[in-house]
């Protein structure tokens, strides 16, 4: 347990917030169709990359258990 990390509620927050992120950019694609260009790897890459990651990261902690007591 971390003294100093992010509470388990600021930890489902993440959660949440990355999964809508990851739901609203798959929503995008599917109703605006595959980019081309610059834009696809703006999309695909930065954005998957940033959402994807911060939801493993966070469901690592939370299965883990790796966070403060939010004192």
């Amino acid at each position: 347990m971390s003294k100093f990390g992010p509470s388990k509620s600021d930890l489902i927050f993440r959660l949440v917030f990355s999964l809508c992120g990851l739901a609203m950019m798959v929503g995008a694609i599917l109703y605006r169709g595959m980019p081309k260009g610059p834009a696809m790897f703006e999309i695909i890459g930065i954005a998957s990359v940033f959402f994807g990651g911060t939801a493993v990261w966070t469901i690592r902690k939370l299965i883990r258990k790796d966070y403060s007591d939010g004192v």
